[in-house]
Formats: structure tokens, sequence, C-alpha cells
């Protein structure tokens, strides 16, 4: 991936499972991931637009399923995902006061490439999700503005920054630098082999109760920076090829949480926690006329390989969002320092 050192580069392993070869979400073949960052100043703010597959996902919807951990959020599209049980727009993580903007440049996009969206077929849910990075950016600015929308949109690739980059350029997480963090791993059942891969905008945590790896590692830290309340946001992308239906798809998303609170959290009052789960296995064709199609649904003997693969690659996710992010100084000097300065305290000989 095209970022600084990630924890594993740290001699850190999370979990036990075999990691995809970018270990990344777009891992899932047909997931891309852009971003358009802003930094002048005050302004430390941004775009993350993940792409579910190289198609057109209106005509082509997923199976998603979202899971509320904790409902401190201001997140567009989640109510109808629970309702159809589908995706049929990219996802944009962005900025709190950004959703209006976010979500409008969205649905523009999306009519650029459907004439008929709001005339012979029905509207289009653009799905928006936001945490807040009002302590280093100026979100008051409203910065965010539809030209960074389908910035980031044109330059999703397999390939992609993590860090201080895209929606994550202002966040914090543990009251040091977080952002964007990503991680896979490959689930082999009976000689097939599927991949799930977990993308992370991290901002949350308290920093007396960073764990890496199990390392209670916050206490040695807080001598930098006094302790604060757990308030936050935390948005979760999981993506997969293995044939879920939006039920198991719920299940899965629901694993996030072991993820989070495997780095220290204990998901507080003011944090807006939200996971995403789509596969890429079950499409909905939108223009289909058949009165009953088939659905692929992953055996249940095995769901635990999922729920595993989901937990470690976000808590791996949220790791490296802290690792590979720079430190950032934005609004009125405030600043936070990125984890990487710390790597004493976790880095395995």
């Amino acid at each position: 991936m095209e970022s600084g050192k990630r924890i594993a580069d740290y001699g850190v392993t999370i979990g036990i499972m075999p990691r995809g070869p970018r270990n990344a979400i777009t891992d899932v073949e047909g997931v891309r991931v852009g971003h358009c960052t802003l930094s002048d100043g005050p302004v430390q703010t941004g775009v993350t637009a993940v792409l579910p597959h190289g198609g057109n996902i209106f005509r082509e919807k997923l199976l998603a399923a979202a899971h509320v951990i904790n409902g401190f959020g201001k997140s567009a599209g989640l109510v109808q995902i629970d309702e159809m049980g589908t995706l049929e727009t990219p996802v944009l993580l962005t900025n709190t006061f950004s959703v209006g903007a976010a979500s409008e440049a969205l649905v523009r996009y999306m009519l650029g490439d459907n004439p008929d969206i709001g005339r012979e077929t029905g509207t289009v849910n653009p799905v928006v999700c936001e945490c807040n990075d009002g302590y280093l950016n100026d979100i008051r600015g409203f910065h965010v503005r539809e030209e960074h929308v389908l910035q980031a949109i044109a330059s999703a690739s397999a390939e992609f920054c993590e860090g201080a980059v895209g929606a994550g350029r202002g966040m914090s997480c543990y009251q040091l630098k977080g952002g964007i963090g990503t991680a896979s791993r490959i689930v082999e059942v009976e000689g097939l082999s599927f991949t799930l891969g977990a993308l992370v905008l991290s901002n949350f945590g308290q920093m007396e109760d960073l764990r890496v790896d199990g390392r209670h590692i916050g206490p040695s830290i807080m001598e930098t920076d006094p302790p604060g309340d757990e308030q936050g946001s935390v948005i979760v992308v999981i993506a997969t090829d293995i044939p879920l239906t939006e039920r198991q798809l719920g299940r899965v998303a629901r694993r996030a949480t072991v993820g989070i609170t495997r780095t220290g959290a204990f998901i507080g009052s003011g944090s807006g926690e939200i996971a995403l789960a789509f596969t890429t296995a079950n499409r909905v064709l939108h223009d289909e006329t058949a009165p009953a199609v088939p659905l692929a649904m992953f055996n249940e003997n095995n769901i635990n390989l999922a729920f595993r693969a989901a937990a470690e690659s976000v808590e791996e996710a949220v790791l490296n969002s802290m690792t590979c992010a720079e430190s950032v100084t934005g609004r009125d000097g405030n600043y936070r320092l990125s984890l990487a300065g710390f790597s004493g305290l976790f880095a395995r000989g």
C-alpha cells in the first residue's frame, strides 16, 4: 500500500489468519478506494470514497447490512440499507458537517450514469458516513464541496494511502493522530478461498486505554497529553467476496465491535460507531424481471471464520490508521502526534 510504516512493519502480528496480498480492503476483487485531502492551515479534512465494484452499482446492487454500535452519528443512507438489504452507490466518508454536501455530490454522480433515476425508475440512496474532525479541522467552514467528492471517486484505485489522508486528515484516535486504515484476511474452507477486508475511519478513544496487540501502552504515552473524554467516532466498512446474505452480513458487521475494543475502546456514549458490510458475490439486478432469482448463502457451520476475519481486520486497520498517519497541526494550533513516534512501546524485536 502507498503509506507509511504499518503495524506489521514493526513486527506486530494481529491475529492468526493469513493476510491478503495487499492486506487491504481492495484485496476483494473489484473494490477500489480513493481520497481527496484538504490540508491548509486550519483546514484539515477531506473525502474518502469506497467503490464496491467496477460496474454500475445502481444497476448491479450488492447485498449489504449496517450495524449501529453506538448511534451518536449523522450518517446518510443506513435506513434504506436496513430495510432493503442492498447497497447501490459508492460509500463516502467525510466530516460531520459535510454529509449534506457529500450526499448531494454523490447523487449527482449517480445521475450522470443513470438518466432514468428519478424519472422512469426510483430515486437513489446515497451512503455517506462521518466522524467529527473539529479538533484539528475548521469544521464550521464547510470546506468539502462537490468537486472534492468527485476527485475522491475519480482517484479510486486498488492501491491507496492510509493515515492522515482523505476523510482521515483531521481525525484523532486515542488522542493521537487517527485516520484511514485497512487490512484483510483470507478465509479458507474446504478447498475454497475467500477474502474479507476492512477499512476504518478512526476518530475515537482515550489515550489511557490504548492497547496494541494486547499491550496496554496508553499509560506510557499519557505523559505527553492529559487524558480526555471518550468522544469521537469510528466508521468501519467491511467488504468480502464470501456469498453472504444480508442477514449474515449483519452478523459479520457486528463483529467489528470486537476489533475496535481490542485496541482499548469501551464504546463511549459520545462516540458514533457504525459498521457497514457488503459482499460482491451476491448481486441484485435493478432491471431484473424474473419472479424469483437464486441466492448463494455461506454455510453457517463456517461462519466463525468470517467473524474472526472481520475482528482481526478491523483491529489491524485501526492500528494501521494510527501508525501510517503523520503528526498534524491544525485549527488554533491544535495538534495530534503519530503513534509511530511511540513505536518503541510496541515494536517486536
